[in-house]
């Protein structure tokens, strides 16, 4: 039987509990083997500068997973052509990974904006959709409801952002609570988020 990876894909900038947490449950409680955590690289013609370049933010998930058997870190993105549209990405998964079967995770949020995808249609008709619940007052598109490519699973809300880490760190907050252990350090020790 064929591997079943989930693709998380994020800017993790930095990666925090929250998204370890979604991360776990869904290996831990929908019938993937792993999840892989798809680091986006920055889009060079809209470079933020909040966004901290790529082997960073590679490097930050690495440190955050390394205990985790069943969650890895991906630069898969990081050769691609830019910009980047996931169609592109799952194609050339399958293309490298042919005894994979893959499958995208995103935030209940994402799922409304799903239909702005480049060849949406082809991702739901090719490949499997794990949602999590996120705080949102939008209702779900008619075609999403009761999709069979769609599962929603049960997962705990996270609210905890990656934006609210760095307007913490940059105002001397202490939040290493909401941070791996490692990429607190990281942050730290290379001076991330303080001006």
């Amino acid at each position: 039987m064929q591997k079943k990876i989930g693709l998380y894909f994020g800017t993790f900038n930095p990666v925090h509990m929250g998204h370890l947490a979604i991360a776990n449950h869904m290996v831990e409680f929908s019938d993937l083997d792993e999840v892989w955590m798809v680091v986006t690289p920055l889009n060079p013609l809209k470079k933020k500068r909040t966004l901290l370049e790529d082997h960073h933010r590679l490097e930050m998930v690495y440190l955050a997973t390394e205990d985790y058997d069943h969650i890895q870190p991906s630069n898969i993105e990081f050769g691609l052509p830019q910009p980047n549209y996931t169609v592109n990405t799952l194609a050339h998964l399958e293309e490298k990974y042919p005894e994979y079967n893959f499958a995208l995770i995103m935030g209940e949020d994402n799922l409304n904006t799903l239909h702005k995808w480049k060849n949406h249609e082809v991702i739901l008709e090719r490949f499997e959709v794990f949602v999590y619940p996120r705080i949102t007052s939008a209702v779900l598109k008619d075609e999403f409801q009761n999709h069979p490519k769609i599962t929603k699973l049960d997962a705990p809300i996270m609210e905890i952002s990656s934006t609210f880490i760095r307007n913490a760190v940059k105002n001397g907050k202490r939040i290493t609570p909401l941070l791996p252990h490692k990429v607190w350090e990281y942050i730290d020790e290379m001076n991330f988020y303080k001006l």
